[in-house]
């Protein structure tokens, strides 16, 4: 037995079709995309809550130019992620395959970096630590995570490895045999379990950078977790006959999100 797998229209609004000089096109609004748009409008409701209460450290308007600057960074960092860490042979043969965002998705681990580079900027532009901006905005990051891996389930993709688990799924091109959700098991740990796990660890005064490591901590093993039983991209494989690119990607999160929890310094 396996559970039938949800048919959702991954188009939630389609508008069109226009042509313009000849050329046809509908723009439409996707479910992938709306998910993205609820995990930034959650951030910013929730960032612009702390800056209220923040007596002054924070403003709104820093908190704009701080999910601007975010927002683009997970944007071209996610795409320029995924293109080099899992496609990078396309790349190679066809330089405008980065361009063609309808073929393939995002990464996280490109996300996170895009996402570092803007911290870095605002931190300069506002006179922060690194860590005093990524330590605000850590624990908002896992509504994001959790609204992707929706998306990514609502598109029939990421799925996991085949298996015999009554909550088996038979998902559309995956073939006949039921398989792992592991997008739903995604969105229980890298979203509803660490946005718990950074909600009850940021109640309680952390030093500097604590929270980003737990973030870091959490999100490596959650993941590293979800790769036994997620399906590795076909282009790659296994690495050493069985870790995922996921897994060796996360591994240094986990290290360094060590670091951080445990380094000696002045509590804030």
């Amino acid at each position: 037995m396996a559970l039938t797998f949800p048919q959702i229209d991954p188009v939630m609004v389609s508008f069109g079709p226009f042509e313009i000089f000849g050329h046809s096109f509908e723009p439409a609004l996707r479910w992938y995309g709306f998910m993205y748009l609820v995990g930034f409008v959650a951030a910013m409701w929730l960032l612009n809550r702390y800056a209220d209460r923040s007596n002054g450290q924070w403003t709104r308007d820093q908190v704009s130019d701080l999910l601007f600057y975010s927002f683009l960074g997970v944007i071209l960092g996610g795409r320029i992620g995924y293109v080099i860490f899992y496609h990078f042979d396309l790349f190679l043969a066809n330089p405008f395959y980065l361009f063609q965002i309808t073929q393939g998705g995002m990464s996280f681990h490109g996300g996170l970096i895009g996402v570092i580079l803007a911290m870095f900027y605002i931190a300069r532009k506002q006179g922060r630590t690194f860590f005093q901006v990524s330590d605000m905005v850590a624990p908002v990051v896992p509504i994001g995570l959790g609204a992707g891996r929706i998306g990514n389930f609502i598109n029939g993709e990421l799925w996991g490895r085949v298996t015999d688990v009554p909550w088996g799924m038979v998902f559309p091109g995956a073939g006949p045999l039921p398989r792992h959700p592991s997008q739903l098991y995604q969105f229980a740990l890298e979203g509803v379990a660490l946005f718990l796990l950074l909600y009850f660890y940021s109640r309680k005064p952390r030093q500097t950078g604590a929270i980003s490591g737990m973030f870091l901590l959490g999100y490596g093993i959650f993941r590293c977790i979800v790769e036994t039983v997620r399906q590795p991209d076909s282009q790659l494989g296994f690495y050493f006959g069985f870790m995922t690119m996921g897994q060796i990607l996360s591994i240094p999160m986990i290290l360094f999100g060590l670091y951080l929890i445990f380094r000696k310094q002045d509590a804030k």
